[in-house]
Parts: structure tokens; C-alpha cells; sequence
């Protein structure tokens, strides 16, 4: 049933932007080795801890729903704001269950990771197992994310 809502929450993005882009035939190229690349990238940008270079993998008008932030992100700067905390914790994410869906102009990529980082208060190594889902856009020529959200696991493992 979970699933089921998920599945049904994304599919007005996926339409809305699959029609956009259908619209002047241009439907970029793209399989699921380029999405699951994309959180290659995203990781990537987190090791490096700067924040705008993880702020610039984001569309202008993305929706970031963090685990660890009450306050949905919806600006540039709200976006670059949270990882300039969060980074500092070293993050590094490892995909546990993926499924990716393509349209014309989006990507969606869905599942659970586990984000391995520093616990602030301890200073110790913590393991946070989580849900997750990427949206992308093609925007301005390349692959963006247009909304990322993740929550903590609700039942113990």
C-alpha cells in the first residue's frame, strides 16, 4: 500500500514533466545506468562536502524533504542552507533496493539506502537506514534533481 502511494504521489510529476518536454518532441536519451549514475554524482558531491557543489546538482525549484530537517526545502538557498550543516556530518549513502522509472523528461528513482555518517553527538560512526526518492529533470541540457525526499526507516530492522 505504501508503494501504492508513492507510486501514485510521483505520477503527476512524472506527467507534468514527460508532457512539457513531448510537447517540442525533444525527449532526451537515457536509460536506467544514467539515473542510477545520478546518485553516483550526488554522493560524490557529498564526499567533497560543499555544499553549492551539492546545491548545483538541484533544479531552481526543487524539493528537498531531508531525514534530518522538519522544514521542506524549496529555494536554492533553502536547499544549499541544509547541506551546509548536514555535510559536516561526512555523509556516504549506499543503495540497499532501487526501482527506476523513465519518461520523456523525468527519471524517478525509489528504494532504500543507508546513510553512513558521523553522529554529532557522540562524534562516533552511525548508520541511518532510510526510504528514498529522487526525482529528476532534464533542465538546461543535463539530468537535475527536482525533488529529493528521505525519511528514516519507521520500524526497527
Amino acid at each position: 500500500m505504501k508503494s501504492f502511494i508513492l507510486a501514485a504521489a510521483l505520477v503527476p510529476a512524472l506527467a507534468f514533466g514527460g508532457a512539457a518536454a513531448a510537447q517540442d518532441g525533444k525527449c532526451p536519451t537515457v536509460s536506467q545506468a544514467d539515473v542510477e549514475l545520478q546518485f553516483t554524482a550526488f554522493n560524490d558531491a557529498w564526499a567533497t562536502k560543499d555544499p553549492d557543489k551539492v546545491a548545483g546538482l538541484f533544479t531552481k525549484d526543487a524539493v528537498l524533504l531531508a531525514t534530518v530537517s522538519n522544514k521542506p526545502r524549496t529555494t536554492p538557498e533553502g536547499v544549499r542552507d541544509y547541506f551546509v550543516s548536514f555535510l559536516k556530518n561526512s555523509p556516504q549513502a549506499t543503495i540497499d533496493s532501487s526501482s527506476v522509472k523513465i519518461d520523456c523528461a523525468t527519471a524517478s528513482r525509489v528504494g532504500t539506502w543507508t546513510v553512513n555518517m558521523k553522529d554529532p553527538a557522540t562524534g562516533g560512526a552511525r548508520a541511518v537506514k532510510a526510504r528514498y526518492s529522487f526525482v529528476y529533470k532534464y533542465d538546461g541540457g543535463a539530468w537535475k534533481i527536482d525533488h529529493l525526499h528521505s525519511s528514516m526507516m519507521p520500524e526497527p530492522s
